[in-house]
């Protein structure tokens, strides 16, 4: 009897762990369409087609069905199987991991909108170049985040927080110049805000990209390290370590 209950028990276990695999092999899925969205979106900007702008915001419901999904997968593997520890602090952060990827997704979309925008206007705009800095600086962020998910990597995870508040201060000047530029320009204010928005939205991404890496600190190191500032969360990263 002892050893059949052993053996359901090992079998239970052996399940368990394909569910939490499973949804874990889903969120990186799901990051990399979102990764492509975000890509396709900032080429359909610099690149003026519109053609894949719409494409773009076409797919925008593939992510949000897949946080459903996710979502879904997650409430009931808390249901039936009540984890514990790193087990429930994994669902945890795929659920809410999920939602950030979803968000970006929406940011992706809105790129894509405006791209349309300032394609239809055909006047290259003032911020194309900080446009394409910062934009591929927030998408290698997503990259790192969802790797350092992949790995349980917190140190990676952190680089990903301090990467963030570098392009918060890039996105700030950015902001400056552009403001100043329709001051001086008027006729531009149109076509620029297009670009602010732009801005805006690539802020967005790095927030979501940061806010992945905190989960997976808190995945790993069972420390919420929201609201902490970079110095805590690097003591919190490297304890124990």
């Amino acid at each position: 009897m002892d050893k059949n209950s052993d053996m359901y028990s090992q079998h239970i276990s052996q399940q368990f762990n394909n569910e939490l695999e499973e949804i874990k092999n889903q969120l990186l899925s799901m990051g990399g369409l979102v990764e492509k969205q975000v890509s396709d979106a900032m080429r359909a900007l610099i690149d003026a087609d519109s053609g894949l702008a719409k494409e773009v915001r076409r797919k925008d419901d593939d992510i949000n069905q897949m946080e459903l999904h996710i979502d879904e997968e997650c409430t009931r593997i808390l249901a039936r199987r009540q984890p514990a520890a790193i087990d429930l602090r994994l669902v945890l952060a795929c659920s809410k991991a999920a939602t950030d990827l979803e968000r970006v997704g929406d940011e992706a979309a809105k790129i894509a909108r405006h791209a349309i925008k300032l394609t239809e206007e055909g006047e290259a705009p003032r911020g194309y170049i900080e446009t394409r800095h910062i934009g591929s600086r927030v998408r290698r962020m997503i990259q790192d985040a969802l790797t350092a998910f992949a790995r349980f990597d917190p140190e990676l995870a952190f680089r990903v927080a301090q990467e963030d508040k570098s392009v918060d201060l890039e996105y700030k000047t950015a902001m400056r110049e552009l403001v100043t530029f329709m001051m001086e320009d008027p006729r531009s204010i149109t076509r620029v805000l297009n670009i602010i928005w732009v801005l805006r939205s690539l802020e967005r991404i790095g927030d979501h990209a940061r806010n992945i890496a905190e989960h997976v600190i808190y995945l790993v190191k069972g420390q919420d390290v929201r609201y902490i500032g970079l110095k805590r969360m690097k003591e919190e990263v490297l304890k124990d370590s």
